[in-house]
Order: structure tokens, then C-alpha cells, then sequence
């Protein structure tokens, strides 16, 4: 198997933490853990293929400190955008902050995120896996208190359609997954004694085969990955 340079945004727990673990048994494979604290990081210091970056997707600059995170990295094969903040309030209660931050990291971060990423994958080609949610895609159910959440997560959709159209030309590839519930900390801490059908590992397992493998064979396309119905 090539070598591949692997970029996971959102590595400090849950899904991103799993992520990690499973590209990194893959001696061939470089992984980059990007996570929003250096506590998040400090988990992988025994992974000799695993690299961390301290960063917050909320903060201002992002394009600017990836890029010069990653100034001695000629290129990247596969981008994860799995960073993600999670608003659960009754829409009125929500303030201009609440609706900031979840913009600020579930797309524009994600944005520019990936304007720091393209220069590296624009020559030899890569794949970009953008993870929304199942809340933000057409037609699907509908949860109340995630306004801020699932609007921003509806973005994530709309940009990896407008972005695959404006790169169809160049060996760029991208496609967003919309997972349904999963059982992470972050889910547990918007829904208390939820229950979720699938563990972070499992669908960890899928994300990471797809980002390896899905860009062969689509380009610009949103996929809803759920076990529950509708």
C-alpha cells in the first residue's frame, strides 16, 4: 500500500479519537490529529505515525495557522473535516453567540480549513471527506432545539456540492457523510440517556474506509449514514 498523508480535524475524542487510532495501525499511513486543546493531542504521544496540532476551529486565523502548521508537508491525500459543536436549545433561547460558534466551526472553519488544504492536494490529487449530520440533510427528520446545529451541518452539504463543482477539473475529490446518531460524549452532553445504535469505533471503521477508498468512484456526493429510520 503507498504511504498516504492523512489529515483528521477533530481528533481529541469521540468519532475524530477513533478515526486516529484506526488509520494509525496502517504503518504506510501518516496521520495528522488535529484537535481543538492540547489535552486532546497528548493522547497519541506513544504513536510514533501519529502528528498533533493544537487548534480551535472557532478561533479566527484558521486558514492562516494551518497553513503555516503545515508549511514543511508537501501534500496531503485525505482531508476529514470531523470537527463539530453541538447547540441543543429551544430556538428562542438562543443567543447571536450560540449561532456563531456553530457557524464558526461546523462550516466556515471547515472552509478554511480546506482553502489551507487545496494547495497541498492540487497537484497529485486527494480526497476531502466532509462529515455533516443526518439533521442536516434534505428531507430527513427534523429535531427541535438543534436550529444552530443542523442549519450549519445543512451548509456542510451545500459546500461539498458547490465545491466538487468547482473543482471537477482537477484530481480533487470530495464528499460529505451525514451520520445519524452515534454514541459520543458530545451526543451524550446535548441528549442525556440517549441511547445511540452505533459506537464511535464502528462507524470510525466505515469513515475511514470511505476516505480511503469512496473517491474512485464518487465525487460531490452526500450520503446519509444512519441506522434509524426515517
Amino acid at each position: 500500500m503507498m504511504h498516504k498523508n492523512i489529515v483528521v480535524v477533530g481528533a481529541s475524542r469521540g468519532i475524530g479519537r477513533e478515526l486516529v487510532l484506526n488509520l494509525a495501525q496502517n504503518p504506510n499511513h501518516t496521520v495528522f490529529a488535529i484537535a481543538r486543546f492540547s489535552k486532546g493531542t497528548s493522547q497519541y504521544a506513544d504513536m510514533p505515525n501519529v502528528h498533533t496540532f493544537a487548534l480551535d476551529l472557532a478561533g479566527s486565523d484558521v486558514r492562516s495557522q494551518i497553513t503555516s502548521m503545515f508549511s514543511k508537508i508537501k501534500n496531503v491525500d485525505v482531508l476529514i473535516n470531523n470537527a463539530g459543536t453541538l447547540v441543543n436549545k429551544p430556538f428562542l433561547e438562543l443567543t447571536r453567540e450560540d449561532f456563531q460558534e456553530s457557524y464558526q466551526v461546523n462550516i466556515i472553519g471547515v472552509m478554511e480549513t480546506v482553502q489551507a488544504f487545496v494547495p497541498k492536494m492540487i497537484e497529485n490529487g486527494g480526497h476531502i471527506v466532509n462529515i455533516s449530520s443526518v439533521g442536516g440533510f434534505q428531507g430527513s427528520v427534523k429535531f427541535a432545539g438543534l436550529t444552530a446545529y443542523s442549519t450549519s451541518k445543512a451548509a456542510l452539504v451545500s459546500f461539498t456540492e458547490l465545491f466538487a463543482e468547482e473543482y471537477k477539473d482537477t484530481k480533487i475529490k470530495t464528499n460529505c457523510l451525514c451520520l445519524g446518531s452515534v454514541q459520543t460524549q458530545m451526543l451524550e452532553e446535548a441528549f442525556p440517556g440517549l441511547q445511540a445504535p452505533l459506537s464511535a469505533e464502528k462507524m470510525a471503521e466505515y469513515i475511514a474506509d470511505f476516505s480511503l477508498n469512496a473517491h474512485q468512484w464518487m465525487h460531490g456526493t452526500v450520503i446519509p449514514v444512519s441506522l434509524t429510520t426515517p
